[in-house]
């Protein structure tokens, strides 16, 4: 059973996520060879202060 987890920003929208989430198991499916009811997705949305990058807080280059 593949689990996989995606590590968003927040800021997608519910219909943004239910796209992705649909063409991630498509993907898994084809590749995998397996099932769609067996795909796990976990979505783990952080928020803007939480992330970093070239060492300044997303937050703070918005």
């Amino acid at each position: 059973m593949p689990i996989l987890q995606v590590e968003l920003l927040k800021g997608r929208t519910v219909e943004q996520k239910r796209e992705m989430v649909r063409k991630v198991t498509d993907a898994i499916t084809e590749t995998l060879n397996c099932p769609k009811e067996a795909v796990r997705i976990v979505i783990r949305e952080m928020e803007f202060e939480n992330f970093a990058k070239a060492g300044v807080l997303k937050v703070d280059t918005k």
